[in-house]
Protein backbone atom coordinates (compact mmCIF):
# COMPACT_ATOMS: atom_id res chain seq x y z
CA UNK A 1 0.00 0.00 0.00
CA UNK A 2 1.32 3.24 -1.01
CA UNK A 3 0.76 6.92 0.53
CA UNK A 4 -0.50 9.31 -2.16
CA UNK A 5 -0.64 13.14 -2.72
CA UNK A 6 -4.09 14.13 -1.20
CA UNK A 7 -6.77 15.17 -3.68
CA UNK A 8 -9.37 18.11 -3.99
CA UNK A 9 -11.76 15.83 -3.74
CA UNK A 10 -10.88 14.11 -0.29
CA UNK A 11 -13.65 16.16 1.49
CA UNK A 12 -16.34 14.83 -1.37
CA UNK A 13 -15.40 11.43 -0.33
CA UNK A 14 -15.59 12.14 3.29
CA UNK A 15 -19.13 13.60 2.76
CA UNK A 16 -20.17 10.73 0.73
CA UNK A 17 -19.49 8.18 3.43
CA UNK A 18 -22.53 7.15 5.68
CA UNK A 19 -19.72 7.36 9.33
CA UNK A 20 -19.40 11.47 8.39
CA UNK A 21 -23.19 12.03 7.80
CA UNK A 22 -24.49 15.08 9.29
CA UNK A 23 -20.47 16.36 10.57
CA UNK A 24 -20.60 20.02 10.51
CA UNK A 25 -18.21 21.78 7.74
CA UNK A 26 -15.76 21.99 10.35
CA UNK A 27 -15.78 18.79 11.22
CA UNK A 28 -15.43 17.68 7.96
CA UNK A 29 -12.18 19.92 7.49
CA UNK A 30 -10.63 18.30 10.94
CA UNK A 31 -11.15 14.90 9.27
CA UNK A 32 -10.01 16.15 5.97
CA UNK A 33 -7.01 17.58 7.59
CA UNK A 34 -6.38 14.00 9.57
CA UNK A 35 -6.47 11.64 6.90
CA UNK A 36 -3.90 10.76 4.33
CA UNK A 37 -4.73 8.98 0.83
CA UNK A 38 -3.24 5.84 0.23
CA UNK A 39 -3.71 3.38 -2.53
CA UNK A 40 -3.79 -0.79 -2.51
CA UNK A 41 -3.30 -2.57 -5.56
CA UNK A 42 -4.92 -5.15 -5.94
CA UNK A 43 -4.10 -8.13 -4.33
CA UNK A 44 -2.32 -6.44 -1.58
CA UNK A 45 -2.70 -7.13 2.28
CA UNK A 46 -4.09 -4.03 4.17
CA UNK A 47 -4.07 -5.44 7.54
CA UNK A 48 -3.10 -9.37 8.65
CA UNK A 49 -5.31 -10.68 11.41
CA UNK A 50 -3.00 -11.48 14.83
CA UNK A 51 -1.08 -8.22 13.95
CA UNK A 52 -1.04 -5.18 16.12
CA UNK A 53 -3.02 -2.52 14.41
CA UNK A 54 -2.30 1.32 13.80
CA UNK A 55 -4.78 2.27 11.11
CA UNK A 56 -8.75 2.95 10.63
CA UNK A 57 -9.41 2.71 6.98
CA UNK A 58 -11.79 4.12 4.53
CA UNK A 59 -12.69 2.79 1.57
CA UNK A 60 -13.39 5.55 -1.06
CA UNK A 61 -13.04 3.23 -4.33
CA UNK A 62 -12.29 -0.87 -5.10
CA UNK A 63 -13.90 -3.89 -3.05
CA UNK A 64 -11.82 -5.39 -0.23
CA UNK A 65 -11.82 -9.08 1.19
CA UNK A 66 -11.83 -9.48 4.82
CA UNK A 67 -10.46 -13.19 6.04
CA UNK A 68 -10.90 -14.56 9.77
CA UNK A 69 -8.75 -18.15 10.17
CA UNK A 70 -8.13 -18.23 6.12
CA UNK A 71 -11.81 -18.36 6.03
CA UNK A 72 -14.10 -15.14 3.70
CA UNK A 73 -16.10 -13.68 5.94
CA UNK A 74 -16.94 -10.18 4.35
CA UNK A 75 -16.48 -7.99 1.29
CA UNK A 76 -16.30 -4.42 1.87
CA UNK A 77 -16.95 -1.26 -0.52
CA UNK A 78 -16.80 2.13 -1.19
CA UNK A 79 -18.37 3.95 1.94
CA UNK A 80 -16.66 1.14 4.63
CA UNK A 81 -14.29 1.52 7.12
CA UNK A 82 -12.43 -1.45 9.04
CA UNK A 83 -9.54 -1.17 11.43
CA UNK A 84 -11.51 0.50 14.46
CA UNK A 85 -11.47 -2.51 16.49
CA UNK A 86 -8.06 -3.02 17.77
CA UNK A 87 -7.71 0.86 17.88
CA UNK A 88 -10.48 0.74 20.66
CA UNK A 89 -9.11 -2.23 22.29
CA UNK A 90 -5.73 -2.25 21.76
CA UNK A 91 -5.77 -6.05 20.94
CA UNK A 92 -4.50 -7.55 17.46
CA UNK A 93 -6.82 -7.23 14.14
CA UNK A 94 -9.22 -10.03 14.33
CA UNK A 95 -9.52 -10.62 10.70
CA UNK A 96 -7.46 -9.50 7.87
CA UNK A 97 -7.69 -7.57 5.04
CA UNK A 98 -6.96 -7.99 1.34
CA UNK A 99 -7.43 -5.78 -1.67
CA UNK A 100 -9.97 -7.60 -3.90
CA UNK A 101 -9.33 -5.19 -6.77
CA UNK A 102 -7.32 -1.76 -6.62
CA UNK A 103 -8.34 0.38 -4.03
CA UNK A 104 -7.81 3.85 -3.01
CA UNK A 105 -8.48 4.35 1.08
CA UNK A 106 -8.25 7.59 3.64
CA UNK A 107 -5.78 6.13 6.57
CA UNK A 108 -6.27 7.67 10.33
CA UNK A 109 -3.74 6.61 12.32
CA UNK A 110 -4.31 5.37 16.06
CA UNK A 111 -3.12 8.71 17.04
CA UNK A 112 -5.73 10.65 14.80
CA UNK A 113 -8.48 8.65 15.27
CA UNK A 114 -8.65 8.83 18.86
CA UNK A 115 -8.29 12.43 18.21
CA UNK A 116 -11.13 12.56 15.93
CA UNK A 117 -13.22 10.34 18.29
CA UNK A 118 -12.77 12.56 20.95
CA UNK A 119 -13.80 16.51 18.47
CA UNK A 120 -16.70 14.25 16.40
CA UNK A 121 -18.70 12.22 19.19
CA UNK A 122 -21.55 12.02 16.03
CA UNK A 123 -18.71 9.42 14.49
CA UNK A 124 -18.23 7.77 17.96
CA UNK A 125 -22.09 6.94 17.98
CA UNK A 126 -22.08 5.48 13.96
CA UNK A 127 -18.71 3.57 14.74
CA UNK A 128 -21.25 1.86 17.99
CA UNK A 129 -23.93 1.60 15.53
CA UNK A 130 -21.67 -0.17 12.74
CA UNK A 131 -20.01 -1.98 15.47
CA UNK A 132 -23.29 -3.34 17.54
CA UNK A 133 -24.66 -4.52 13.92
CA UNK A 134 -21.72 -6.26 13.25
CA UNK A 135 -21.98 -8.48 16.47
CA UNK A 136 -25.34 -8.97 15.53
CA UNK A 137 -24.60 -10.25 11.97
CA UNK A 138 -21.86 -12.32 13.60
CA UNK A 139 -24.41 -14.10 16.07
CA UNK A 140 -26.91 -14.64 13.21
CA UNK A 141 -24.13 -16.30 11.14
CA UNK A 142 -22.89 -18.78 14.34
CA UNK A 143 -26.46 -19.38 15.78
CA UNK A 144 -27.98 -20.51 11.95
Amino acid sequence: MTKNEPVDSKAQHLRSIWLFAGCSKRELALLERACDEALAPAGSSICEEGHSGRDFYLIVEGEALVTKAGKEVATLGAGSHFGELSLLDHLPRSASVTAKSDMTLLVLSAREFTSVLEEIPAMALRLLETMSMRLRQADEHAYN
